[in-house]
């Protein structure tokens, strides 16, 4: 785990978590936006590894606890998620979405706006480019928060990824709609409700 610094101070506008969703390695990264000109402070990047667990409810199990344990922490306003991205292997896909949505779950039951991002959005909101490999989105990521280290396996970096782009979007969603509770979703969609 890598940690430096405390969550929330005095200067501290907002917490954003990022998550990177995955039923083998889940990683996530916080940073606060603070002071008058609202800059980035890195506060925790890390992982959640699943692999040496079998059975798939279980992941989720963890993978909502985690979340919850995440928010409880260092109780982040908003939460940015990697979208889940579209392969050819569809039983791969199911398990990825399976995992965003019980993340996604986890915050909306503590009701923190979640905001998702493609896969490309965010390695061109680190990089300025969309086709970025990790290695890059991650070295990018060490020069912007000034991190003495990056961890082993980048599925942190990819979550931290998530909150710097929801960060550099000014916390708006560019794909998708950004729902903090049901009664927002239902605020905001009133033509879907019969």
């Amino acid at each position: 785990m890598i940690n430096i610094q405390m969550a929330k101070n005095s200067e501290t506008d907002r917490i954003i978590l990022g998550v990177d969703p995955g039923t083998t390695i889940m990683g996530f990264g916080l940073i606060a936006v603070e002071g008058k000109r609202k800059e980035m402070r890195f506060i925790q990047m890390n992982e959640l590894l699943l692999s040496k667990y079998k059975d798939p409810y279980i992941k989720l199990k963890l993978i909502f606890e985690r979340t919850v344990e995440l928010i409880e922490t260092y109780k982040p306003d908003e939460m940015a998620i990697e979208a889940p991205f579209f392969g050819s292997n569809v039983q791969s896909m199911l398990k990825l979405g399976r995992a965003q949505g019980v993340a996604m779950a986890a915050a909306l039951s503590r009701e923190i706006p979640v905001t998702e991002y493609l896969p490309k959005k965010i390695k061109m909101a680190i990089t300025g480019n969309g086709n970025a490999s990790k290695e890059q989105v991650a070295k990018m990521l060490q020069s912007l928060l000034n991190l003495e280290s990056l961890p082993k396996n980048l599925d942190a970096t990819d979550g931290l990824a998530a909150a710097v782009c929801h960060y550099y979007n000014g916390s708006k969603d560019h794909t998708k709609p950004s729902y903090g509770s049901w009664k927002s979703f239902v605020t905001q969609n009133q033509d879907r409700i019969k």
